[in-house]
């Protein structure tokens, strides 16, 4: 046994029961095997356990430095076979796996903290960790819906969400690098198309050549081809064609047989823009000579004229409102025209004397003109301007405001908000979505995250025909701008004309 005048340099004040290695109560036995073994030392377990107690009450009674002092000691004391042991002892304490030991609740809460580039390297630490990863549901649903997709809430299967981030991730990849989409071209017009419409694959061309054409845009194959009037703006469905025309009238026309079934006169200028009802047997127009009307679309008669804009109307929309206030409730028809400085809301009768129920502007003293696009879904109403985008709630028809920097975007703000982009004087709006934004200017096409407000895309355009009337270029299939979900990235994006008569498309690439 060490005396306490023994005590190494810096050990004055460890007990001496720790550097006593002489054991207490030893009994010395004596044992041989039929093979004439050595014999060995043996402690009583008794008497060994009573040592080791004292030496662990007095190891916890020493501050920091001292046990490490006192376990570098016994280290160095230590044979192969004890250092083995302690390897394998620390390997077990010192490297637990968190994952494995915690309730899988607490597992899902703490993943999904983890971005989903961190959590997919997780995934190759261990058959384990990538089997709680990938388990976990709302970790990779969160993961999918901060892309901008589609989160389908009845599907449980985590297996299925972490495959659709893949996807998203590649596809937002894409979009980044201008690898989402392909280009093709439609012709077949022989003068200036003036007017497009897309519907279910389908795009209508109205050209100054006196014509219209039905085109399948995934084949590239003209459907229909009919004569007309000279068209500046067109809207079909299934059986006919709706065109209004630089003549100041508008006509309809079957598309089986190409015959004029109605023929609507009564505006003094240009018709830049239309829209009808089956439902409600009526048509709007917006003309040139800064007046709406209302038709019978079966009679042919003019049933209201709407007059207040002092500019050419060049976009009227006709609308379910889905919302309630004062001046109308959910199911009412509302009809929106615009002009280059107000968008007015009229209620859809057959009242003589309607009443504009609302004139909404950006610039109090018209020094802002609106860009001649304009988007009604029933709930808002979007517009884009020199500014930047402009959103109104339909129910207060207050501008909506921008969260707060950590809050969720929803649409019960009603302060003022503008979305600015970089260069919003040359920006315009092709369509608005609830999380993307479809944007364009002279050189590319834009996608926005409308949640942050950054541009997420572009795509490279050629040099195509310039409309003041916004008629010569139009968004493809719109479903996406509300969230991807694997299905709607197909199709048509956008299509123009071109100075060459020719219409060039802008598709999804398909297997993205």
């Amino acid at each position: 046994m060490l005396l306490e005048s023994d005590k190494p340099k810096g050990f004055e004040s460890i007990p001496i029961q720790i550097l006593s290695w002489k054991l207490p109560s030893a009994t010395e036995t004596t044992c041989s095997t039929g093979n004439g073994k050595l014999s060995h030392e043996l402690m009583e377990k008794k008497a060994f356990e009573g040592w080791l107690e004292s030496v662990s009450t007095s190891f916890l009674t020493l501050t920091d430095q001292q046990k490490n002092q006192s376990l570098d000691h016994l280290i160095g004391l230590s044979g192969a076979a004890q250092l083995r042991h302690l390897s394998n002892s620390l390997e077990t304490l010192l490297k637990r796996d968190f994952l494995k030991l915690l309730p899988l609740e607490l597992t899902f809460y703490l993943l999904r903290w983890l971005d989903p580039k961190t959590l997919l390297t997780c995934c190759l630490v261990c058959k384990q960790w990538n089997k709680a990863i990938s388990a976990c549901t709302e970790v990779w649903q969160g993961a999918c819906r901060d892309l901008g997709w589609q989160i389908d809430e009845s599907i449980q299967d985590a297996a299925h969400w972490k495959k659709v981030y893949l996807k998203a991730k590649l596809r937002m990849k894409q979009l980044k690098n201008q690898e989402a989409f392909e280009t093709s071209s439609l012709i077949g017009h022989s003068a200036r198309v003036y007017a497009l419409y897309y519907r279910d694959g389908l795009l209508c061309t109205g050209s100054d050549d006196l014509s219209a054409k039905l085109w399948d845009v995934c084949t590239g194959q003209c459907i229909y081809g009919i004569q007309t009037h000279t068209c500046a703006a067109v809207k079909f469905d299934e059986q006919k064609l709706v065109t209004g025309s630089f003549d100041n009238t508008i006509a309809c026309w079957e598309w089986s047989s190409g015959a004029k079934i109605q023929h609507f006169r009564g505006h003094t200028g240009a018709v830049f823009s239309i829209d009808y009802n089956d439902e409600l047997d009526t048509l709007v127009s917006g003309s040139a000579d800064f007046s709406v009307k209302v038709w019978s679309l079966s009679a042919g008669a003019c049933l209201n004229t709407l007059t207040g804009h002092t500019e050419w109307v060049t976009k009227v929309v006709l609308q379910k409102s889905q919302v309630e206030s004062l001046m109308h409730s959910p199911g009412d028809y509302i009809l929106l025209s615009a002009d280059k400085y107000e968008i007015k809301v009229w209620p859809i009768g057959r009242e003589i004397n309607c009443k504009c129920l609302k004139t909404l502007s950006v610039s109090e003293d018209r020094s802002v003109c609106l860009q001649p696009r304009l988007q009604f879904d029933g709930r808002y109403i979007v517009c884009s301007s020199d500014l930047g985008l402009y959103q109104w709630d339909f129910a207060s028809y207050q501008i909506l405001s921008k969260p707060a920097a950590g809050e969720l975007l929803t649409w019960s703000h009603v302060s003022e908000r503008v979305i600015k982009t970089q260069d919003s004087a040359n920006l315009s709006l092709l369509s608005f979505g609830e999380v993307f934004a479809l944007l364009f200017d002279n050189h590319y096409l834009y996608i926005m995250d409308l949640r942050t407000e950054t541009i997420t895309g572009r795509w490279p355009l050629p040099a195509y025909r310039k409309s003041k009337r916004g008629s010569s270029f139009l968004p493809g299939v719109t479903s996406w701008l509300n969230g991807l979900d694997g299905q709607n990235d197909s199709g048509l994006v956008f299509a123009t004309s071109m100075p060459d008569h020719s219409i060039h498309l802008v598709l999804w690439k398909e297997n993205g």
